[in-house]
Formats: C-alpha cells, structure tokens, sequence
C-alpha cells in the first residue's frame, strides 16, 4: 500500500492501534490527512488545558507520544507503508505538545497550527534526514516531533517582533 493508498473504513477497528494512529479516524479523511489529522490535537490540548494542572498535561503528552509511537509502528506495518500519510497520531501527539508552549488563544493556536503544518510538509534539515531513514513508529514521531522545534522558534520570532517592532 503506498501512501496515497485509500484505507478502508474497517480497518480503523481492526486493532486498538490503527484508531489510535489513524487519529480516531481523521487521518482517512480525503485530501490533506496530515492537516485534518492535527486538529484532533485542539480539544485534547483545550481539555488538558482547562485542567490548570502543567504536570498532568505533560504526563498525557509524554504517553501520548509513546503509545502514539507504538500504534504508529504497528499499523505502518500492518498497512506495509511505515509512514503511510494516514497515520496522523505523530501530528497529534507533536501539536498537543506544541500547544503546550504557546497562550491559549485562537490567534495563538491558528498561528501554531500553520506553522507546524509548514514544517511538518517542508522537512527542513535534519527533519528530512530522518524521515528518510528511520522507517517505524520512532521514525514517524520524531520528524513530527522535530518540526515542532522549528515551529515554536519561528512563532516566537513573529510574536516578538510583533510586539516589539509592530
């Protein structure tokens, strides 16, 4: 099955770890899966969020990302396509994170979500490197994981020099 390939309904109940990686179904939404397979990530980081607690939200996070890593791993292998662009449980996990960082407010989390969907699709170095050679669940993860790095610094650039040069 090739990236591209269209996932049947059935498969998403197949196996505990194909809802999880497929992101509760989002990720076999037509078109841009990536994109539509973030946005699950907003209210799990709003409920987190409401929860006012900085220790449990990191807790979910952290687990998030390794059972995450784990139902990634499993249905690239049961679909025969490591990083098959269904699999969006690396975008939810990685945004949920990102969330964490950045004020809850709807310009603040529009801002974030395109800036990690921009580095999430252009890869820059050294996200690319291991997009292209680590093909499993840690793989999968980690390019998303690393875009959130390249995302959190690009909006803390515009933020500050919003405030300080606009």
């Amino acid at each position: 099955m090739s990236k591209r390939d269209h996932i049947p309904f059935s498969f998403l109940f197949q196996h505990p770890a194909h809802f999880l990686a497929l992101g509760f179904g989002s990720g076999l939404l037509p078109g841009m899966p990536g994109t539509w397979g973030t946005l699950p990530a907003i209210p799990i980081a709003l409920a987190l969020h409401a929860l006012h607690n900085d220790a449990l939200y990191l807790i979910v996070t952290a687990l998030l990302i390794v059972v995450g890593t784990w139902a990634a791993h499993i249905t690239g292998q049961r679909l025969g396509e490591p990083d098959h662009s269904g699999i969006v449980i690396d975008e939810i996990a990685a945004f949920v994170l990102m969330l964490f960082f950045v004020d809850f407010s709807w310009p603040q989390i529009v801002l974030a979500f395109v800036l990690f969907r921009l580095f999430d699709i252009l890869k820059p170095p050294p996200i690319r490197y291991f997009d292209a050679r680590m093909k499993n669940g840690v793989g999968v993860m980690l390019d998303d994981l690393l875009a959130i790095v390249y995302a959190l610094l690009a909006m803390f650039a515009l933020l500050w020099v919003w405030r300080h040069v606009g």
